[in-house]
């Protein structure tokens, strides 16, 4: 009983923060979230809101994450066909 007293805080704050790691993996390495992120982009500077430097930076860095999240998606694929 005291024992579950002590590690239940501890599980909550494991789950909160696998939680938010998802989260960011999602935000940072989802080909479909980049993808949006791109055209809102594309958007913002079409409707003059964001000045051409800004759109630059903003997609060379999106592009970048679209590289890196397109490699691990190649290697997860890879790692499943060679399980079987």
């Amino acid at each position: 009983m005291i024992q579950k007293l002590f590690t239940s805080p501890i599980h909550l704050i494991k789950k909160v923060g696998e939680h938010v790691k998802e989260e960011v993996d999602k935000e940072m390495y989802d080909l479909e979230h980049i993808q949006k992120k791109l055209i809102q982009l594309q958007m913002m500077y079409e409707l003059e809101e964001i000045s051409e430097e800004h759109y630059e930076e903003q997609e060379e860095e999106l592009l970048i994450r679209y590289e890196v999240a397109k490699k691990l998606e190649m290697e997860q694929w890879e790692n499943m066909t060679k399980r079987k």
